[in-house]
């Protein structure tokens, strides 16, 4: 019986980590949100009465095209739903291939944050977000908002600067690009 219970608390926050996921693969190829999910880690704790999953050494989610990569991954549910996700790495990592692109987008910072509720991802510490051969947008801190579809850069310490790299021809109609998400 316990076995069968964690079979299906396995099964739950895998779930519940895929609808948290599909925000997010919402700017990848569409047929991603139909592939299979993996999730690889070292070691993985799976609480279901606190909603808490913990992902350990070596994390590595894939689906489709979208891929995860870090040191550590907490995944926390409220009420059956997902609250946050965190995964933090040296750096963690975020690729995904955008549907008509014929290159991936990725990210990267020391701790990606995903907050349900708000709908919002945030990128800590050398935060950085690009496309092959295309804009590059750097900062300690990139908070995108997938309601609105707004990014904020910049922190408030001395220093924090948004540092963005325009490659020639990429500007259009005296535009400035927002950064890929």
């Amino acid at each position: 019986m316990a076995q069968a219970d964690e079979h299906k608390t396995a099964r739950l926050l895998g779930a519940a980590l895929l609808l948290c996921i599909l925000p997010v693969t919402g700017w990848g190829l569409s047929s991603d949100r139909s592939q299979a999910m993996n999730i690889e880690a070292d070691r993985a704790t799976l609480n279901e009465k606190t909603g808490n999953s913990i992902y350990e050494g070596n994390v590595h989610v894939q689906q489709g095209t979208l891929v995860l990569e870090g040191n550590k991954m907490t995944v926390q549910l409220s009420n059956n739903d997902i609250d946050t996700i965190i995964l933090t790495g040296n750096p963690a990592t975020y690729r995904q291939r955008p549907d008509g692109k014929d290159t991936d987008q990725h990210a990267e910072a020391a701790r990606i944050e995903y907050h349900a509720a708000e709908d919002r991802i945030i990128l800590l510490e050398n935060a950085r977000i690009w496309q092959s051969g295309a804009e590059e947008f750097r900062s300690d801190r990139i908070v995108f908002n997938l309601k609105s579809n707004t990014v904020n850069a910049g922190g408030n310490n001395p220093g924090d600067r948004v540092r963005i790299t325009l490659q020639p021809g990429s500007k259009k109609d005296g535009q400035l690009p927002v950064p890929p998400p």
